[in-house]
């Protein structure tokens, strides 16, 4: 059986964390998040990642971890003459976390610029699903989102459908017209968008989750999931009644990093459902996968930890 192609689309940058008296280094980033979890929970679905890196020998190292996940690397760009964004993590007497960014100048931001764009806009109109987020639409260049909205749009007129989840980061935009500008357009070009009602209201005013719903299906959205994490996720299918899928329970004493909790359920609901899953099943996926997500430290969890599912 021929399997089908996803193209997860974004950026993963160096991250630097407080460890003791030194700094640890490791890897961050939303989408890259998800195609990790995707790639664990089905060979069913080819799943790529598609951004840009330098040539140094962090990128080496990232190119190399995600190729031991079984995420596909042939369509990420090496550019002499730029680097990967890097951030930094500081955590206070009191466990809370500030992040600080590097990122204006990082390879990722010009993916669609790079030598090798044309060529692998090409391959990635012919895909099945293309799926990005806010951060991969936001870090773009004014040119480079134009670019994107054009073959998100190709994708669809040759079939493929486009994911995309909310992940709205005010800083990363100039201003608030700017970022609803770039979210209407990308709106109007997708078949499944996962949702946090933190960054709806963030970005377009305290609304009710129905009114949210219905605001995103009037942009021409089909499929809408809402992630409310501890409690109980809405699915909503254009002409379908709303599918409400409880969370996994868990004791407090239990969860221990939050961290990819959001993304990881994205990633167990997509392997259920573009697998040909019913909503509520993909949402019960999404909803075991988070729960053990965060019952352990840093975005990505060891292979071993990771639930039983069915192949």
């Amino acid at each position: 059986m021929t399997r089908k192609n996803i193209a997860v689309i974004g950026e993963c940058m160096i991250e630097l964390s407080q460890k003791e008296q030194g700094l640890c280094r490791g890897f961050g980033g939303d989408t890259l998040n998800t195609a990790v979890y995707l790639a664990r929970q089905t060979s069913q679905l080819a799943v790529h990642y598609v951004t840009a890196l330098g040539t140094d020998t962090f990128s080496s190292d990232m190119l190399a971890a995600w190729q031991q996940e079984k995420v596909q690397t042939g369509l990420v760009q090496r550019m002499e003459n730029k680097l990967p964004g890097l951030y930094v993590i500081e955590t206070d007497a009191h466990g809370e976390r500030t992040f600080y960014y590097w990122r204006n100048d990082a390879a990722a931001r010009f993916w669609l610029e790079g030598p090798r764009a044309e060529e692998i806009c090409q391959q990635l109109a012919q895909f099945d699903y293309l799926y990005l987020s806010g951060i991969s639409l936001a870090i773009l260049t004014p040119a480079g989102r134009e670019k994107l909205i054009t073959l998100l749009a190709r994708c669809r007129s040759n079939g493929g459908k486009v994911i995309f989840d909310n992940n709205y980061r005010p800083r990363l935009w100039a201003s608030v017209a700017e970022a609803q500008a770039a979210y209407r357009s990308m709106l109007a070009v997708t078949d499944i968008a996962f949702l946090t009602l933190d960054d709806e209201h963030l970005l377009w005013g305290e609304t009710g989750v129905e009114g949210v719903i219905a605001r995103t299906h009037e942009a021409g959205v089909s499929e809408v999931v809402i992630k409310r994490g501890a409690e109980a996720c809405l699915v909503s299918v254009a002409g379908e009644p709303i599918v409400e899928v409880p969370a996994q329970a868990l004791p407090a004493s239990r969860i221990v990093d939050t961290t990819a909790a959001g993304d990881s359920f994205s990633a167990g609901y997509l392997a259920v459902r573009l697998n040909g899953g019913d909503a509520a099943e993909a949402a019960r996926r999404g909803h075991l996968t988070a729960s053990t997500v965060i019952q352990h430290r840093g975005a990505i969890i060891p292979l071993s930890a990771m639930p039983d599912v069915p192949a």
